[in-house]
């Protein structure tokens, strides 16, 4: 039988929530640059130019720093509840 450790399992959540939060499928930057086009609103524009740069610098392996960015803890996920409803499966 594997033991996943406690905090290894932590440690592969905080790291794919963190993968998730700054690298975009894409279908979703293709739509996303199409809305881009259509959009009449200045600020909206903005908001959108601002979303299509930080994945293009993700893409690019540059991680944006602005305070729209959000990071994952380890420590933050230490606090949170997780229940399993069934066993995970033995290899």
């Amino acid at each position: 039988m594997t033991i996943i450790k406690q905090e290894d399992l932590i440690e592969s959540v905080a790291a794919a929530l963190q993968f998730i939060s700054y690298y975009h499928p894409v279908d979703y930057i293709r739509h996303l640059a199409r809305a881009y086009e259509r959009e009449q609103s200045p600020a909206a524009k903005d908001a959108i130019a601002q979303i299509l740069t930080n994945s293009r610098m993700c893409a690019e392996g540059k991680r944006p720093s602005q305070k729209q960015s959000w990071t994952v803890s380890p420590k933050r996920l230490k606090t949170a509840r997780v229940s399993l409803k069934r066993s995970l499966p033995q290899r």
